[in-house]
């Protein structure tokens, strides 16, 4: 019984193909629910999502009132009635920190803005330390959302190209299917849950393509062999018996992850929970759509099953 990993089935032999239909429902259902939740209302830049810092322009302080707990109440109460546009206050780490968000009003400078709300809060809440101030423009955080929505096409783009130029046109599209699936769902994501979408989380959603298109990548490697090995065996039969043969190390490789970033989000603080959140969503997202997004649209196009007979795979003892 030990390694516990004995007790999973050597062989599985799950008819993924036979759900693909209903799985392909509930995966357009929930795609145009993720668009609905990102994009309303269509308000620039962020749509129906929590825009950081980095995106909208603005001032972000981090404050500590040690020894004593910062009231937020007071915070609140003090900058909400200073023009400074949409206020957001948090707790941070400690009960004696938080983080104070906030837009420069019009016909001020920044460093005239963050001089007057580091002196009404010191008149509120008596001695404050502010450990961090970050200004951003609007210029700025314009070209910042634009180069994060690039950074995203550009990479998909790339990924079909090389799936295009190892495999076959088909397989890439399915590829670039999961891909775009993935990414939409992750947005739909954020938005329910209200994550703040900045610098970091562009990051998370890079990383999740890659996670996913080497998932992917591992799929079609298999798919590719058994379509040259089986000449006359239906595709769907070939395309649940690949994915039966790469579930354990699917399955296993995506548990190793979100165990790491389990731990990542628990002890990672306010700065790196988002992200982490985001990765375990994509991580689970991401191995669903190798298997009834990407695969499914193999069995939709079809595939050439090629000319010559492929070597059989080694046998390992």
């Amino acid at each position: 019984m030990w390694p516990l990993i004995k007790i999973l089935p050597i062989k599985t032999n799950f008819r993924f193909v036979t759900f693909a239909r209903y799985a392909g429902v509930a995966s357009l259902l929930a795609a145009i629910a993720s668009l609905f939740l990102a994009l309303y209302p269509l308000t620039p830049p962020c749509g129906g999502m929590n825009c950081g810092i980095d995106f909208t322009g603005g001032t972000l302080l981090e404050i500590s009132t040690a020894p004593q707990e910062v009231d937020l109440a007071v915070v609140r109460g003090e900058l909400g009635g200073m023009d400074l546009g949409d206020v957001q206050v948090q707790a941070f780490g400690a009960p004696t920190s938080a983080l104070v968000r906030f837009q420069t009003p019009e016909g001020e400078s920044a460093e005239q803005a963050v001089s007057e709300v580091k002196a009404a809060l010191t008149a509120s809440l008596g001695e404050v330390v502010f450990a961090k101030t970050e200004v951003v423009g609007p210029k700025v955080s314009g070209e910042l959302f634009e180069s994060g929505l690039l950074a995203l096409g550009v990479a998909i783009a790339l990924m079909l190209l090389y799936i295009w130029f190892r495999f076959e046109l088909q397989y890439g599209v399915g590829a670039v299917v999961g891909l775009f699936h993935d990414v939409i769902l992750a947005f739909g994501f954020i938005a329910l849950f209200n994550l703040e979408f900045s610098l970091t989380t562009i990051a998370a959603i890079l990383t999740i393509i890659g996670y996913s298109m080497n998932d992917t990548v591992v799929v079609f490697d298999r798919l590719r062999e058994n379509i040259r090995k089986y000449k006359v065996m239906p595709l769907a039969e070939i395309i649940d018996l690949t994915i039966n043969e790469t579930l354990s190390r699917t399955v296993i490789t995506g548990l190793t992850a979100i165990l790491a970033l389990t731990g990542l989000a628990l002890f990672g603080g306010p700065t790196l929970f988002a992200f982490s959140v985001i990765m375990i969503f994509g991580v689970v997202i991401g191995t669903y759509s190798s298997i009834y997004v990407a695969a499914p649209v193999i069995l939709l196009w079809g595939v050439k099953r090629g000319e010559d007979e492929a070597e059989p795979l080694p046998v390992r003892s």
